[in-house]
């Protein structure tokens, strides 16, 4: 799930200005992803506020798609929100279902449908109340799948580039199904280890190739090592040599 602040010109000051006077944001969001079985037509989300105001969201669905190494958000209805709009009190929480609209991809082959929702806090304004107000958005991925399918699995390909003065990491999947690519680390021949990722990468899709740029020397990825990384909450390690990217 991705979570991330967003400032507007009204209100408190909240969340991530220590020290100064505000009413923080309290939206909270559980789970953090949704997977839908062939035979299951809705599942639910809890939205909870932990702060001491009324507060209101919003919530809206887009089909997720990769192309060019990049995240695709194009809005949906494929899946209805029920309801989309809400108020919740302060220290309650309110289920918001999620329900999928039509068939679910079907065959041996047929690769799972992924979808995001869109969760935003609306801010409302209030009399007395000045300064930058922070409130929140939640990226929450769905995952259809599909029907008569024997197994959903990402099929992963790994390799190691050198592009210009950096080490790109780029992943393909085959597979059926997503990969969530978290807590990733390089080990090269003498066993010293580089972070590439604390906690959550990102994710691969079905059908579709992403692409990494890291940010560390790209000398630290010389020769050949081990990449190990947690996918779909499981350990796993790939052997890789880096190697300049073909022209």
């Amino acid at each position: 799930m991705v979570r991330r602040p967003i400032p507007r010109l009204l209100l408190c000051v909240g969340l991530t200005l220590a020290g100064a006077s505000a009413c923080a944001s309290g939206l909270q969001v559980a789970p953090v992803s949704l997977t839908l079985q062939p035979a299951q037509h809705a599942d639910g989300l809890w939205l909870s506020n932990t702060g001491t105001d009324l507060l209101h969201a919003q919530v809206r669905v887009y089909r997720w798609t990769q192309a060019d190494g990049a995240d695709q958000l194009t809005p949906s209805q494929e899946l209805v929100i029920s309801p989309p709009m809400l108020g919740v009190k302060p220290g309650e929480r309110q289920l918001v279902r999620v329900i999928r609209v039509g068939a679910p991809p079907s065959g041996n082959d047929a690769p799972e449908a992924a979808y995001r929702l869109a969760i935003d806090e609306l801010p409302l304004p209030k009399a007395g109340k000045k300064g930058l107000q922070f409130v929140l958005h939640y990226s929450v991925p769905v995952f259809i799948e599909p029907e008569g399918a024997a197994q959903v699995k990402p099929t992963l390909h790994w390799t190691l580039q050198r592009e210009g003065n950096h080490a790109v990491v780029v992943v393909s999947n085959s597979g059926t199904g997503h990969a969530q690519l978290s807590d990733v680390e390089y080990i090269n021949r003498a066993g010293s280890r580089t972070a590439i990722a604390d906690g959550l990468l990102g994710y691969v899709l079905p059908g579709a190739t992403m692409r990494w740029t890291l940010k560390q020397p790209v000398s630290n990825f010389a020769g050949t090592g081990t990449l190990e990384a947690t996918i779909n909450g499981a350990k796993a390690t790939q052997t890789l040599s880096l190697a300049d990217r073909a022209r």
